[in-house]
């Protein structure tokens, strides 16, 4: 890590200045906008692991150790916070719905890790090229794509029916605020429409009462409030995150276990982990003027290990947050020393069972109005990765695996080898669209073929902050 050099006089970034990732300004300030990372990450860093049903105040408590690990593996190069990662709600999803445990889940996701650690180490050695050919546009955006929409029917069975009009109004206002709010508080409109939600429950439970609707806890349909602070009441001030008892429903701090069938279902998220990590570097470079090409490997590998420190304890999956690029982007501060501030901050956080327990209790319509946005928008970063790229559809090579992949894994298609075995979903569509590409890219006429790009293309006239703004597969 860099000894950090004070920028000017400490206070102030004048115009037309930075502050490098190697500066930073008084400790005052770097401790504030740290603070303000922390809120940026925060709305999506605690919603997917509640998605995901798994603790989202251990989420927050990794988050913090996770970053400060990243900038150490990355030399304090890459300004970035490591967030929860949305890449694995899918493949968490299908492995709920077949009866897995949350023991299973955080075993699948930290073989995850693993591997793109390992992927992490070799792009380190081969070059950041070998990834774009062996996962060219075409190939990420269907990936990507496939792994937001295949959750709709999660959003439709689970969220929406647990209180649809407060899910229709926090859709609503997060549409809204995403649009019109400018700066900042644009980047945080998933935690101020999470707010609206919390409060608009809490004040319908006391103008009329309980709701009957479906309680995912009693997987049937109760009457209960909307918002219930019993877990809250009994909780501590500062303390560790509980440890897991699902018989009785609680999910925290757990030893992972491992089922071939579940690894399966959620490595193709390592494919959204590769491209969206490779595209935050690409757009920390851009506004800071480094060439960050030769920490890519590292970066990958620091995520892909930060995954499995936070996994092996039963944390959430972690990935480098798009909201704090646009921080940076918004107070042309990029000093890795408010990252450190922020990982800190976070564990402080993290230390609040309390804290933990009333993120806990977000009512289960605030989670349907989000989850019908991020879900939808994980989708289209698909078709954002294709645009940028100038991915011809004309071309049959392009076209026609994307496609069978895609209605394959949206659908939920299975494939059965055993009773014990199968593919399904995200995994066999992600599979379909590799391997025929690959296949067809080796058969097809010469007129047919295209180098794929080395790397991401970014238009000139494209301002980096905008290209960042929305939530990537992660948050």
């Amino acid at each position: 890590m860099p000894i950090w050099k004070i920028h000017g006089d400490g206070k102030s970034v004048l115009p037309g200045e930075v502050v490098a990732p190697n500066e930073r300004l008084s400790w005052g300030r770097t401790i504030g906008l740290g603070g303000q990372h922390v809120v940026s990450m925060f709305g999506a860093t605690f919603v997917f692991p509640i998605i995901m049903g798994l603790n989202p105040q251990l989420a927050i408590l990794f988050s913090g150790f996770c970053t400060l690990f990243f900038l150490l593996v990355v030399k304090g190069k890459i300004p970035s916070y490591l967030g929860t990662s949305a890449a694995f709600v899918g493949g968490i999803a299908a492995i709920r719905a077949q009866g897995g445990t949350s023991a299973e889940v955080t075993g699948a996701i930290l073989v995850s890790g693993l591997v793109l650690a390992a992927i992490g180490v070799a792009i380190h050695f081969l070059g950041g090229g070998v990834v774009f050919k062996i996962l060219p546009p075409v190939v990420t955006g269907a990936v990507v794509m496939l792994i937001g929409f295949n959750l709709a029917p999660v959003v439709a069975s689970v969220y929406w029916p647990q209180d649809q009009w407060v899910a229709l109004a926090v859709m609503v206002v997060l549409i809204v605020l995403s649009v019109t709010l400018r700066g900042f508080l644009g980047r945080i409109a998933i935690f101020l429409s999470l707010i609206f939600g919390y409060a608009v429950s809490w004040i319908l439970d006391l103008t009329l009462g309980q709701i009957t609707s479906y309680d995912p806890a009693a997987g049937q349909v109760t009457e209960h409030f909307r918002v219930n602070w019993d877990g809250v009441a009994s909780s501590q001030w500062f303390g560790l995150p509980p440890f897991s008892d699902e018989a009785n429903g609680i999910v925290g701090i757990h030893a992972p276990s491992f089922s071939l069938t579940f690894i399966v279902l959620v490595l193709p998220g390592v494919i959204a982990l590769i491209a969206e990590n490779a595209g935050h570097v690409k757009a920390v470079a851009e506004m800071t003027g480094d060439d960050l090409d030769p920490m890519m490997g590292r970066a990958l590998a620091a995520d892909g290990m930060a995954t499995v420190m936070a996994t092996a304890v039963g944390g959430s999956p972690t990935t480098t947050y798009a909201e704090n690029i646009g921080v940076m982007a918004a107070t042309r501060v990029y000093s890795t020393a408010a990252y450190a501030a922020a990982g800190v901050v976070a564990i402080f956080l993290g230390f609040s069972p309390k804290f933990g327990a009333i993120i806990a209790a977000t009512p289960g319509g605030a989670l349907g109005g989000i989850t019908v946005v991020l879900y939808g928008m994980i989708g289209l970063l698909g078709a954002k990765i294709w645009a940028e790229n100038g991915v011809d559809f004309g071309n049959p090579l392009n076209i026609l695996p994307v496609a069978a992949g895609l209605i394959l894994a949206i659908g939920d298609t299975s494939l059965v080898f055993t009773d014990t075995f199968s593919l399904s979903g995200i995994a066999l569509g992600t599979i379909v669209v590799i391997g025929m590409y690959h296949l067809c890219a080796r058969i097809a006429p010469a007129s047919m073929k295209a180098d794929p790009p080395s790397a991401p293309r970014r238009s000139r006239h494209v301002d980096p902050t905008e290209a960042v703004r929305v939530p990537t597969p992660t948050g």
